[in-house]
């Protein structure tokens, strides 16, 4: 077996082909990973498929972890066919919809929320610090002029770690607010999830210094944190908003 391809990776693929595949998937991915003989010859591949017997499920285990093999170019034919041609179960939880390769993964940090995507929450993820207060209070009145609940992660307890709150919020949020000012560690490693969940991320910051590098060709929102600054980054919030939630209903 490949060694970079594990156990719980090959038990997922043959979900994916049991569900998806047909007796001519079978015969073209044999084709194409010079298998095609083994698979026309095997005594009970096709026929368990074709007669849905119940022990095609170990079949297919067994025929695609013979025909993966220690084969890395064979792997690689593999997995590039079954995610062109096979549904993966899966909830889409991203705010933008977007054609190309979809994937699932499960987190092993994190527990994956039962709750339902909010499509009119906004998370905020900022530093928990004094001088923000009234920054997190002009966003709040900016999502509420566009029709939004907003949330950071200490208006919730739901959870014994804070980090898994923050996962929750995320994960439930339709838009995330994320304030760069002064650098915080924790800001960055929150933007990372929210991108990776697909989630639309509205950077803000009072210096534009303190955006990261790789992160610097985003927009990003400016602002002076004085009541004009702050009452122009309302505004500002609110239109970019109202235009990601009109999106969604585009």
């Amino acid at each position: 077996m490949a060694s970079r391809f594990s156990g719980p990776q090959l038990l997922r693929l043959k979900n994916s082909v049991v569900a998806n595949f047909s007796d001519s998937n079978w015969r073209e991915l044999g084709a194409l990973t010079n298998t095609l003989d083994q698979v026309e010859s095997h005594d009970r591949l096709l026929r368990s498929l074709h007669w849905g017997d119940p022990d095609y499920d170990g079949l297919a285990l067994i025929f695609l972890r013979k025909m993966i093999g220690s084969n890395d170019e064979n792997l690689d034919v593999v997995l590039d066919y079954v995610n062109k041609r096979c549904t993966v179960a899966g909830e889409d939880i991203s705010s933008q919809q977007t054609e190309g390769r979809k994937f699932i993964f499960s987190p092993n940090v994190f527990e994956v929320p039962t709750d339902p995507i909010e499509h009119n929450l906004i998370s905020v993820m900022m530093p928990f610090q004094m001088e923000l207060s009234a920054t997190y209070d002009a966003i709040n009145e900016a999502s509420r002029q566009a029709g939004c609940q907003c949330m950071r992660a200490d208006d919730i307890w739901n959870h014994s770690t804070v980090v898994q709150d923050v996962f929750s919020l995320i994960f439930r949020s339709f838009i995330v607010v994320c304030d760069f000012s002064g650098k915080n560690p924790n800001v960055l490693y929150e933007t990372g999830i929210a991108h990776t969940l697909g989630k639309y991320v509205v950077p803000i910051t009072q210096s534009e210094e303190d955006i990261p590098f790789d992160l610097r060709h985003h927009r990003f929102l400016k602002y002076l944190n004085n009541e004009q600054g702050r009452a122009e980054l309302k505004d500002k919030l609110k239109e970019r908003f109202i235009t990601l939630m009109n999106k969604s209903h585009g």
